[in-house]
């Protein structure tokens, strides 16, 4: 069968590892926050370039307006990670999110109007009513639950980019609210982090201006101003709106933020690009709890497959980042679907094909991405044009997006899914040779997969105690991650439920953080999620 990749073809895939500028791997992934958090597309570069304008008119020094273009950039960094939470308690969490950074917390009206207008819009009337009381019954404590877990995964994430500690605080403190009153952590007036008080100004000035101008702007930071935003940076921005909005909408977003770029310029090498690959992706598979951990799977088992195969320097090289990356699309699609333990309908499979095209479209978003975009956005294709998003057949789909597919099928085969079980190892050769044979996968990809199955790689590693975590912990650990409860976990390992919350809160203060998403991610990074001989499944 022949393959269009040809020897003179590999540099179209290949990613300009000379020109890794941290600011535009940053400015194409925030759209990965975007999508996840229910903003506008290249919301998060608007705010980045009013809250830098802002730090700037404020006269802060050049560390501080740093941290405030990175910590405004990333503001939503960790906003998938509670996902899970948020679909179970209002459904469509997209929907809930887009409603809530909208509504005004501090105003009954708005929270009626603007949250649960939004939020229980075509909803049958019984799930209408469940919605509403959990709202006034649990809604403070789940608002401050969320934004904990946002920020602790956010603070992690920002960790492993490398950024400053200044941005990593800023990022932990983003969500409190200038009076104290409603925040994770309770801090107040000059306690935040003042990248976090300026990053907030600015995304609630970007929203409100697409959605209404100048005036809708103004007018939506004075109503927030000594609640939840600094009164003084509220003024600041008031008095400089026309000049700081127009500029975040003069051209292209992503052009201007590569040239507020705060020096020294960062650049990342080849090894650093991989790591900031794995911590989006990580935080992509965080969506759902039986993704946890799939992206790195997938890269790990197609990269194996890839060197079976002869696949070498630019191929390979495309093949791990876009294996680790091409499910970054899966945060724009409701957990009301990815969770739905039935058939989904016509309207919700459009859907679902949709998240392969918003992969392509957030790497399209940074210059040194965009040339493995379109290899990420295959991953669903199958030889005989039955594949998503494109219909591709095999004469339009090269080695390595052949190998990215047959990888991600297998590796999602063999996790837990909410209409299946998790297929044994034997059933999942079955069911990808079969995939083979009907012509759907290139028998070639198909049998070096398959190979690498049997010999797994060296990256995960020989059993370990990370954090001094018992093996009874450990089992524990695996089990929150993937979102069970106390009283489940309970049943689970035939223990006490009070002798699981024992052990829960023992793992959270040994590691320093207070929410499960904080801990799947957590366990993702330490392969605690992978078959080990505490495993309990």
């Amino acid at each position: 069968m022949a393959l269009l990749l040809t020897p003179s073809e590999p540099a179209t895939l290949e990613v300009d590892v000379s020109a890794l500028r941290l600011a535009d791997l940053l400015a194409g992934l925030s759209r990965v926050t975007d999508l996840g958090f229910g903003m506008p597309l290249e919301h998060s570069v608007r705010s980045c370039v009013i809250a830098t304008g802002l730090a700037t008119k404020m006269g802060l020094e050049d560390d501080q307006v740093s941290d405030t273009y990175y910590t405004a950039l990333l503001e939503h960094l960790g906003c998938i990670a509670y996902a899970h939470e948020s679909a179970l308690a209002f459904g469509d969490e997209l929907v809930m999110a887009a409603a809530g950074s909208r509504a005004n917390p501090v105003d009954r009206r708005d929270i009626l109007t603007t949250f649960l207008g939004g939020v229980v819009q075509g909803r049958p009337i019984l799930e209408r009513g469940r919605i509403v009381a959990f709202t006034f019954a649990k809604g403070s404590r789940f608002i401050k639950d969320a934004s904990l877990a946002i920020c602790e995964v956010a603070r992690r994430a920002a960790e492993r980019l490398g950024l400053s500690p200044g941005v990593r605080r800023s990022l932990y403190e983003v969500f409190e609210w200038w009076n104290g009153q409603g925040g994770p952590q309770g801090l107040k007036a000059d306690q935040i982090a003042p990248a976090g008080r300026i990053s907030r100004v600015a995304s609630f000035a970007a929203l409100f201006d697409e959605a209404g101008g100048t005036a809708a702007a103004c007018d939506a930071v004075r109503r927030r101003t000594a609640s939840l935003l600094d009164p003084d940076i509220v003024e600041i921005f008031a008095n400089n709106a026309t000049e700081l909005l127009e500029r975040s909408r003069s051209g292209d977003p992503r052009q201007i933020i590569l040239e507020l770029e705060p020096a020294p310029v960062i650049h990342k090498s080849e090894t650093e690009l991989v790591e900031v690959s794995t911590v989006f992706a990580d935080l992509a598979d965080l969506k759902t709890p039986f993704t946890h951990g799939h992206s790195r799977g997938v890269a790990t088992l197609a990269c194996a497959a890839g060197v079976r195969l002869g696949l070498l320097g630019p191929e390979l090289r495309s093949l791990e980042l876009g294996a680790l990356l091409h499910d970054l699309g899966r945060v724009g699609v409701s957990n009301e679907i990815w969770q739905k333990p039935g058939p989904l309908t016509s309207g919700e499979w459009e859907q679902v094909r949709l998240h392969a095209y918003q992969t392509e479209r957030i790497l399209a978003g940074s210059s040194a991405l965009a040339p493995i975009a379109r290899l990420a956005g295959m991953h669903h294709e199958r030889l005989d044009g039955s594949g998503y998003h494109r219909g591709c057949k095999a004469e339009e789909q090269p080695l390595v997006a052949r190998v990215l597919a047959t990888a991600d099928a297998y590796h999602a085969m063999t996790q837990s899914r909410p209409h299946r079980a998790a297929l044994t190892t034997p059933q999942a050769r079955d069911q990808l040779n079969k995939e083979s044979t009907s012509g759907r996968m290139d028998p070639a990809a198909v049998a070096a997969v398959l190979e690498a199955g049997d010999r797994p790689g060296s990256s995960t590693p020989p059993y370990s105690s990370p954090a001094g975590l018992s093996p009874r912990e450990l089992e524990v650990v695996a089990l929150v991650a993937r979102g069970l409860s106390n009283k489940d976990v309970a049943g689970r390992l035939r223990i006490s439920r009070r002798t699981a919350e024992h052990h829960v809160q023992h793992i959270y203060a040994k590691l320093g953080i207070s929410s499960r998403p904080a801990l799947a991610l957590f366990a993702v990074e330490h392969h605690l999620l992978e078959p080990h001989s505490w495993d309990v499944e």
